[in-house]
C-alpha cells in the first residue's frame, strides 16, 4: 500500500495526526503493513505526545479482502493484525480514533485499538464480515465486548448490521459525538489539553487500566497500587507537585 495512502501530519503542539482513507484497491496485509510502520516511526518520536487518527470522511480504513485465501494465509493475516493493534494500544502515547464516515471491518478494529472513539454525526460503524462468512481477525471481537458487553457485540458481529454514530453512541461504542465537519477540530482541542498532562502518568494510567481490566478486581487494585507508587519516583510528579505550590503550570517530560 503506497505510503501516501496512511499519512502523518505533526502540529506543533505535539500532536500527530494519522490519516487512512479507504482504499477498495489495497490488501487488509497492505494497510496493516503501512500501518504498522506509521506506529513505529510515531512511537519513536519523543516529540509526539499524542495521536488523532483518522478517515477524512470518505471511509476509515476500507480495503477488500482476499476470498480466496488459504487457511493458512489467513492465521498469518490475523497474527500480522493483531501484533499492529497491540502496537498501536501499547504505543504509550494517547491515541483517539476520530471518525467521519464509514468505520466497518477492519477500520473498526483499528479505531477498538485506540484509547477512545469520537466520531461526527454522519459516521457509521459494523462489522459487515458476516455476509460474506467471515468474523473479525485482529482483536476487535474480544475488544467490542470488553467495550460494549457480549450480548449486544453478539448481535453486531451475528447480524452484520451498520449502525449510526446516534447509536454508537447510545452503546457507548464511541465517547463523544461531534457535528458533522467538527469532529476532528474539537477531538484536536480535546487531545491538546490531555496533553498538557504528565505522559509519565497517562502511560502508566493507560497499562493499568488495560491490563487490569482482564484480571480480578483484587489483583487488579493491586496492579494499580504498584503504579500509583512508582509515580512517586518520576520526575512528573515532582515537578507537577511543586507547579501545583508555586500555581504555575508544569513542564512535565515524560520521566
Amino acid at each position: 500500500m503506497p505510503e501516501k495512502l496512511c499519512t502523518i501530519q505533526t502540529k506543533t503542539d505535539g500532536i500527530a495526526v494519522l490519516t487512512i482513507p479507504g482504499n477498495k484497491s489495497a490488501s487488509p496485509g497492505e494497510l496493516l503493513e503501512a500501518l504498522q510502520r506509521q506506529i513505529s516511526f510515531i512511537s519513536g518520536k519523543h516529540e509526539i505526545k499524542g495521536l488523532l487518527l483518522t478517515d477524512s470522511g470518505c471511509g476509515f480504513c476500507q480495503c477488500h479482502t482476499d476470498m480466496s485465501m488459504s487457511g493458512h494465509d489467513a492465521a498469518t493475516l490475523s497474527d500480522l493484525g493483531q501484533q499492529v493493534m497491540f502496537r498501536l494500544e501499547k504505543s504509550g502515547k494517547p491515541c483517539i480514533a476520530v471518525i467521519e464516515g464509514e468505520c466497518t471491518g477492519l477500520g473498526l478494529e483499528v479505531a477498538l485499538a485506540c484509547d477512545f472513539i469520537v466520531a461526527s454525526r454522519s459516521a457509521s460503524f459494523g462489522f459487515p464480515g458476516i455476509a460474506a462468512g467471515l468474523i473479525p481477525f485482529c482483536g476487535g471481537s474480544q475488544r467490542l465486548a470488553r467495550l460494549i458487553g457480549k450480548s449486544k457485540t453478539k448481535e453486531l458481529l451475528y447480524s452484520g448490521d451498520i449502525i449510526d454514530a446516534g447509536e454508537a453512541h447510545r452503546i457507548r461504542l464511541i465517547n463523544r459525538l461531534y457535528d458533522q465537519g467538527h469532529a476532528l477540530t474539537q477531538t484536536e482541542e480535546l487531545l491538546t489539553h490531555i496533553c498538557t498532562r504528565s505522559p509519565h502518568a497517562i502511560r502508566i494510567g493507560g497499562e493499568v487500566v488495560n491490563t487490569g481490566y482482564d484480571i480480578d478486581m483484587q489483583a487488579a487494585c493491586m496492579l494499580e497500587r504498584d503504579a500509583f507508587a512508582l509515580c512517586f519516583s518520576s520526575f512528573d510528579q515532582r515537578e507537577g507537585m511543586q507547579a501545583f505550590l508555586d500555581k504555575r503550570a508544569a513542564q512535565f517530560k515524560g520521566e
